[in-house]
């Protein structure tokens, strides 16, 4: 066997699997850019959502406040209501009571 192994099985085998080897690098380069430009899309779409969902948590905390404020107001009138029949009647009977009397 000589020294100079040129024309060796061996060597053509190693340059054959240099070749394969620098094959699926290139492949696998492709594929990692290709993982990180879906990871940054899936980054900028998960921002754009947490920012429509601030948005909405804003609108629902003002309607939910609109609706309390909605809720109360039939109360207000209905106590006022109350309020102010008790206080007829009771210047009703005063008025009874006083026309019986004689004032």
């Amino acid at each position: 066997m000589s020294e100079n192994c040129s024309d060796c099985l061996v060597n053509a085998r190693v340059d054959s699997l240099e070749k394969e080897f620098d094959r699926y690098r290139d492949g696998s380069t492709k594929t990692h850019k290709e993982m990180f430009e879906r990871l940054n899309a899936l980054e900028q779409d998960k921002t754009a959502l947490a920012t429509r969902l601030e948005g909405m948590d804003a609108k629902l905390d003002k309607l939910v406040s609109w609706r309390e404020v909605q809720d109360d107001k039939p109360n207000k009138l209905l106590d006022k209501l109350k309020e102010s029949s008790i206080w007829l009647v009771l210047a009703a009977v005063i008025g009874v009571v006083l026309g019986r009397i004689g004032l």
